[in-house]
């Protein structure tokens, strides 16, 4: 239900390929580092959205969604769950086509909020695992 194959394919092929990564920063240890960088190789821009505005793989980060000074498609999240409905209201408030909670990421009420918002949303999924199963 949070996942269902024609978003994922929806969100990864026609949305657009601007993705801002909330809660990544250049700390290799963390999923965030590595799901970035198997986006860019797969042709995203990655734009790193965390408190500490680092540059990771290249890409200049910001402290939230708000500082962004261009338009984002998507809205990759991870942060904890409690952390993350604001987070998908956030990237409903900056424009943005979908949202994309990473796995463990479980949040019903913003789902829905976001769904009725009018977002793509995908919930307990990561991109790097879907992307290259699109073929």
């Amino acid at each position: 239900m949070y996942g269902d194959p024609a978003t994922i394919r929806t969100i990864l092929t026609e949305l657009g390929d601007t993705w801002a990564v909330v809660g990544l920063s250049a700390n290799r240890d963390r999923a965030a580092y590595g799901v970035a960088k198997v986006l860019q190789r797969y042709g995203k821009r990655i734009v790193p959205v965390h408190p500490k505005a680092e540059t990771v793989h290249g890409e200049q980060g910001y402290p939230s969604l708000a500082a962004i000074p261009f338009p984002v498609d998507v809205v990759d999240v991870f942060v904890n769950s409690e952390l993350a409905g604001p987070v998908a209201d956030e990237a409903g408030a900056v424009g943005a086509a979908a949202v994309w909670f990473q796995l463990g990421v479980i949040d019903e009420a913003a789902y829905h909020r976001t769904r009725e918002a009018g977002l793509h949303m995908v919930m307990d999924r990561c991109p790097a695992i879907e992307i290259p199963a699109l073929g």
